[in-house]
């Protein structure tokens, strides 16, 4: 019969895991037990988190009395006469003593920083800094000189724009004929916009549609050298997905398409969001947008970001909102229509398989102006 830990024995192991006090017996049955059950891996998570928010706390107390230490030393109305007496010597007043100054700014902006914490202002999905958008970061000289060269020589505009390029994120296609979605921010603030499938070849793209609030945008590749796809391979579920069921997603976290596995550890996202899923899975920047899937091969999600202090925990927007963007996409601004896939090509197939097939509907996205 199956024994039931109470709460207070729950936590304590939760605690032991957490400080590296369990054997490698003890944290071996642990990982086995939270990789089975989705209630507590999410206690894991939560608590790890609650237990980095206390010590960043306690670090920022300690730095704030030496940083009013240090301020009580300064001298301000010496400062001020001098100052005062003779204007020419401030830039040797600066000189002599910004170094204090700025500690003593910096003691202000910690105190400010911390009535924002207690007053809640970084419950925030928007505002707080353990929840990350995965929109990666791309230097702007990427290429090889050799790269820079052969683009010159063949005269390839599109190629040559991606030296501009700031940032990266992952799309997945919607329908054979060129519409891609991912995540908002990733495309926010573009001038342009190009996909690049899987065998490197990109095209280049516009957004058609935006939902801010879930974090959705719809893309078209507009480039006349893009061929229609064959018939798209996977659905889009319609329902929920189940606590603890298998998922895995596909993205551009690196120039490479990479894979990841896990499970659905939560019903909602970050702070309660009914928007999203919270994953237990790997994903990184530059996985924004990328499609999570199920066993079968169902889209179930489209991932957004991840928390920073907790390992494993990501978040993912519900098939359902990426449905309900898709229905109100204005007419007039599709050039074609926008048919989705009723016909599960995946279901059946082995993971290997089903990747193989995915990956020439997964696209980087690419972002870059011409500041």
């Amino acid at each position: 019969m199956e024994v039931t830990m109470s709460n207070s024995v729950v936590f304590e192991n939760i605690e032991r895991y957490l400080n590296g006090e369990m054997n490698e017996q003890e944290r071996a049955a642990f990982d086995v037990r939270r990789s089975t059950d989705a209630d507590l891996d999410l206690q894991v998570v939560e608590h790890a988190q609650f237990m980095n928010i206390l010590s960043e706390y306690g670090k920022r107390t300690v730095l704030a009395e030496k940083m009013q230490a240090i301020h009580a030393s300064i001298d301000v109305d010496s400062i001020k006469a001098e100052v005062e007496d003779k204007p020419a010597l401030l830039v040797r007043l600066w000189r002599a003593h910004h170094a204090k100054i700025s500690v003593a700014a910096s003691v202000t902006v910690f105190a400010i920083l911390g009535t924002l914490f207690f007053t809640g202002y970084f419950t925030d999905k928007n505002h707080q800094s353990t929840y990350s958008a995965l929109r990666r970061d791309i230097q702007r000289i990427k290429q090889s000189q050799n790269a820079l060269i052969r683009n010159v020589k063949t005269g390839n505009a599109s190629q040559s724009a991606i030296s501009m390029e700031q940032f990266g994120g992952t799309g997945f296609a919607l329908s054979d004929n060129g519409y891609v979605v991912t995540n908002y921010h990733v495309v926010n603030g573009a001038d342009s916009l190009l996909v690049q499938n899987a065998s490197g070849t990109s095209f280049k793209a516009k957004t058609v549609y935006v939902d801010p609030s879930v974090d959705i945008a719809i893309l078209q590749i507009t480039d006349s050298a893009f061929k229609k796809l064959e018939s798209i391979p996977y659905t889009f579920l319609k329902g929920s997905g189940d606590l603890g069921e298998d998922v895995y997603t596909i993205g551009y976290p690196r120039d490479e398409i990479v894979f990841g596995k896990g499970y659905l550890s939560s019903a909602t996202g970050y702070n309660g969001d009914t928007v999203a899923y919270q994953v237990s899975i790997p994903v990184n920047p530059g996985n924004s947008g990328g499609p999570l899937l199920d066993n079968k091969g169902n889209v179930i999600g489209l991932i957004s970001g991840k928390q920073t202090q907790a390992d494993g925990a990501a978040f993912a927007i519900k098939t359902n909102y990426l449905l309900k963007a898709i229905q109100a996409i204005p007419a007039d601004s599709l050039n074609e229509k926008l048919i989705l896939n009723t016909r599960n090509h995946l279901s059946g197939m082995s993971r290997p398989e089903q990747i193989k097939k995915l990956q020439n509907y997964i696209f980087m996205v690419k972002v870059y102006n011409k500041d």
